[in-house]
């Protein structure tokens, strides 16, 4: 089971939608920030797809999927990618069973 969840920034109102949970194919998705154009990105890893494309194991080596940055890293939920303001949560919804 997978939850699709909304954060927003309390200070410029950047919104992202994050999803946790595993998917169908036994993948996680990873949220990921990048400081090159300042967003929030997700990144499909492991279950199924990883065992025909071994890149899709991890985050370790991926670029962001906006602007091809290798410098993302994993998102800490808080930290808003455009101001560096703080992030709530905002409300959650089930994605997928």
């Amino acid at each position: 089971m997978a939850w699709k969840k909304k954060y927003q920034c309390g200070e410029c109102g950047y919104e992202a939608e994050v999803y946790e949970g595993l998917g169908l194919f036994r993948q996680h998705i990873t949220a990921v920030s990048c400081p090159d154009c300042k967003t929030i990105q997700q990144l499909v890893v492991g279950g199924i797809i990883a065992d025909v494309a071994p890149s899709f194991g991890s985050e370790a080596g991926r670029l962001c999927l906006n602007c091809g940055s290798d410098r993302i890293r994993p998102w800490d939920k808080r930290t808003c990618p455009k101001c560096h303001g703080k992030m709530v949560f905002t409300g959650e919804q089930e994605f997928w069973t």
